[in-house]
């Protein structure tokens, strides 16, 4: 009798050993902290990446930035190009069990469009949106528009997430107060600690597209029982935890640990999103100096790209010097307009300083002391000053930036001037999807440049199917930003994941994304 019991709790020991190996969790350090959680209310790559783990997309991109449906099980476009109709696949359903349905897409189209550039470009050209039945709504133009499909399957920010209809209906401009959603992952709000952890369970409900994965589109297998990204601050901590196995990848290590980290044999460098990204400095057009655009213009005669490049990277593999807005080695990459800019010239800055009169008003850099990007705010300052600019900056962390910069306050009320960040080229390839191209002055993204030649050249573009028309209306653009700066372009640049060898299935993509991915005891 006395064996029969110990046999009995040696197998319930072992039942729970195995149930407790069979559960897994991978662990990531991420490029920031998540604080917001709501991806239409920011553009912020990290609440980006949190809506990839908790939303679904009607279409999306594979490895060669292609559109397929995804949500959709298909779309269909009337013979004079004006009205389509997207019908959703079968088994779609929310994370609280309710079906996804048309009004739900509607209402997400909307909110989305809001807030988004290309989404406000689409809706621009958009007589309405309309439910035909629970898996069927059209999209009606006034005029045929020729970047339907792409802006609705938009890889990077703003992206159109689909919502619960109820949650969706929340303005733009407010932030979202329920994080439910139909892609693969569950976000545990109830365990989320911010500044801490975030924590995503797999959805086990979510019914993954029949076809491979490939990039954003195609089935989306989740092969983990859960992923928590895990803040970790510290660029030479976040190497050291990888390194011991505390942790499973580091999205975005600083390449200066590169060397250190290339040396452990259970650890592989990956470039994941070979496109790369562009640094850039966001100016903001609403207050003094840079409501003037001739002083803007000086800036970008003070700012230069090597240095920003030697200081963020480093690391020749993974930079390149370019001043094409819409990224070089793409059909739309061009210097014009920018020959003589970017330069560090600082005696022409100094020139246009005096000729527009500028009065020493300080220029208020947002300084994010916890991002790669936001490190190279001194140089910033540094090239500024040397341009004839006063520079007041201030030091922050990147979730305060991200919530400062949505402020149209005064200089004096806690407003500001312009600050450091970067883009993913998927986001730059052209004038309509490039948000800090955007100049629909309230409606344009933070910064909030008014110009409407900018905006009858961007109309043009999309109006138009003719390539080499939109690649002469591209060069269009990049001049009159040249004349109209709306941001400062600071170079191309890559950086890869650094994973450990237990973990394999990462997807090459503009956005990193958790499914796919196998994890080996």
């Amino acid at each position: 009798m006395r064996k029969m019991k110990w046999a009995a709790l040696a197998a319930t020991a072992a039942a729970l050993v195995s149930g407790a190996a069979q559960a897994q969790t991978l662990k990531v350090v991420m490029h920031s902290d998540v604080k917001i959680v709501d991806p239409i209310w920011t553009t912020a790559y990290i609440v980006r990446n949190h809506g990839y783990m908790i939303y679904d997309t009607l279409l999306a991109v594979d490895d060669k930035l292609a559109v397929k449906p995804q949500m959709l099980e298909g779309w269909k476009v009337s013979d004079d190009k004006l009205t389509y109709t997207f019908t959703l696949r079968d088994g779609l359903k929310f994370h609280d069990g309710a079906p996804v349905t048309a009004e739900d897409c509607i209402a997400s189209i909307k909110r989305w469009a809001s807030r988004d550039a290309m989404g406000q470009k689409l809706m621009s050209f958009t007589k309405g949106l309309a439910v035909v039945d629970d898996k069927t709504f059209t999209l009606t133009l006034n005029e045929p528009y020729g970047l339907v499909i792409e802006s609705l399957g938009k890889p990077s920010s703003n992206v159109p997430f689909i919502m619960p209809k109820r949650v969706a209906e929340t303005p733009g401009n407010t932030q979202i107060k329920e994080f439910i959603g139909s892609g693969p992952f569950v976000f545990r709000a109830d365990l989320w600690r911010p500044g801490e952890k975030a924590i995503y369970d797999k959805f086990k409900d979510y019914k993954p597209r029949a076809e491979p994965p490939s990039a954003l589109s195609g089935g989306k297998n989740v092969y983990v029982d859960r992923v928590e990204w895990v803040n970790i601050p510290d660029p030479q901590t976040a190497a050291n935890a990888l390194m011991t196995g505390e942790i499973d990848i580091l999205e975005q290590p600083l390449i200066e640990m590169l060397p250190l980290i290339e040396k452990d044999r259970n650890i592989e460098i990956k470039d994941l999103n070979p496109l790369g990204s562009q640094y850039s400095l966001r100016f903001n057009v609403l207050h003094k100096p840079f409501d003037n655009a001739k002083i803007r213009q000086a800036a970008l005669y003070a700012l230069n790209q090597k240095d920003f490049l030697l200081a963020g990277i480093n690391d020749p593999r993974y930079f390149k010097e370019c001043k094409a807005l819409f990224i070089c080695g793409t059909q739309y990459a061009t210097d014009a307009g920018f020959e003589d800019k970017l330069n560090s010239n600082f005696a022409k800055s100094k020139e246009i300083l005096k000729q527009e009169g500028y009065d020493g008003t300080p220029v208020v850099l947002l300084f994010a002391t916890d991002t790669n990007t936001g490190r190279l705010t001194p140089i910033a300052k540094s090239l500024l000053e040397r341009g004839g600019f006063v520079v007041d900056m201030q030091a922050m962390d990147w979730q305060t930036v991200l919530a400062r910069r949505s402020r149209k306050e005064p200089l004096n009320a806690g407003g500001w001037s312009g600050f450091m960040t970067s883009w993913v080229s998927a986001d730059l390839l052209d004038p309509i999807v490039s948000a800090f191209v955007g100049a629909a002055c309230d409606k344009a993204a933070i910064g909030w440049p008014c110009d409407a030649k900018i905006e009858e050249l961007r109309d043009a573009f999309a109006k138009t199917t003719d390539p080499a028309k939109r690649k002469e209306l591209a060069t269009a653009v990049q001049v009159r930003e040249s004349e109209y700066p709306t941001f400062a372009q600071l170079g191309q640049f890559n950086i890869p994941m650094a994973i450990r060898k237990t973990v394999t299935g990462n997807l090459t993509s503009p956005a990193p994304v958790f499914w796919n991915i196998k994890k080996a005891q």
